[in-house]
């Protein structure tokens, strides 16, 4: 039996593209016509991640910690949320072994923006980027977000600690 403790957790996150606001995913401006509708930035995939890793911990989730009632959190950067996260881990033993994720997403294109993507989220973590994956998945014109009028993230994240 090993001396560690592994917990999993998954997050989810969509929100809705909409004219007049820039396009953040992974902490990355991406270059389009249209952004992500949200009480923060609607950055999806920091949402999701950041749900991931609240999960894995049982500190429930990111509505709990920042919620969408909250003024304080309008327009907010999301990194400053999982930054916070990272931290209520590190405090309670924990670390991250790995994330995966994935974005669904018919346009803008997400593969030329991904190493940017992944740098400044493993950055924010304090993570190595090796511990990082991210994908980029079309929905083939099926669904909201096939239709374009939406973005959405998955993610899973495994944390262990020391017994």
């Amino acid at each position: 039996m090993n001396s560690f403790s592994y917990r999993i957790g998954i997050g989810n996150d969509i929100h809705r593209l909409v004219e007049g606001r820039r396009l953040i995913l992974g902490g990355v401006e991406i270059p389009f016509d249209k952004g992500l509708l949200g009480h923060s930035d609607g950055d999806s995939l920091s949402h999701a991640i950041t749900d991931a890793l609240l999960g894995a911990a049982a500190l429930g989730d990111i509505g709990t910690h920042f919620s969408d009632k909250d003024p304080r959190w309008a327009g907010a950067d999301s990194m400053v949320f999982l930054r916070h996260v990272c931290v209520l881990l590190t405090e309670r033993g924990f670390q991250i072994a790995n994330i995966d994720a994935t974005i669904l997403a018919e346009r803008p294109k997400m593969m030329p923006h991904i190493p940017a993507m992944k740098a400044k989220l493993a950055e924010v973590m304090a993570i190595d980027p090796s511990q990082l994956n991210i994908k980029a998945k079309t929905n083939e014109g099926l669904d909201a977000i096939g239709r374009g009028e939406a973005i959405a993230a998955q993610a899973v994240a495994l944390i262990f600690k020391s017994k």
